[in-house]
């Protein structure tokens, strides 16, 4: 590999490492808001402990990222049907049916997505030198 590209990998990979602790101190940031609402208002509702799941979620997709340099794509998945329950929770009132239904049913398919991918990574492991890319 030429220097010149060495030095724009490096700098690619620190400029990604500052991106990273940027969302890792805005999350921490937002969950310190949030309790800090919480502690206001004197209660915890269902939708305020999906909103710190879905903070931690992020903080958990972070640390794997720095740690192995990979995303595990369901962890995304996984903050989206969070993400969708607690749209639920909040707006299930004034929602209509259909409303109600297409929501409901994007999550079974970000479930349903989940499993396949679980499925193909156990039935289909990557080679040790591909690195799951």
């Amino acid at each position: 590999m030429s220097q010149n590209r060495m030095l724009g990998s490096k700098a690619l990979d620190v400029l990604q490492h500052i991106g990273l602790i940027i969302v890792a101190v805005a999350t921490v940031t937002a969950v310190g808001i949030e309790i800090g609402h919480m502690w206001q208002a004197r209660t915890v509702t269902l939708a305020d402990l999906l909103l710190m799941f879905i903070y931690l979620e992020v903080l958990a997709m972070v640390a794997i990222y720095l740690r192995s340099g990979k995303l595990p794509i369901r962890i995304p998945l996984y903050i989206a049907i969070v993400a969708l329950a607690r749209y639920l929770i909040l707006d299930m009132k004034g929602m209509d049916s259909w409303r109600l239904i297409t929501v409901a049913g994007a999550a079974l398919v970000l479930a349903i997505a989940i499993l396949v991918i679980r499925y193909g990574h156990v039935k289909y492991p990557y080679d040790k030198d591909d690195g799951g890319h």
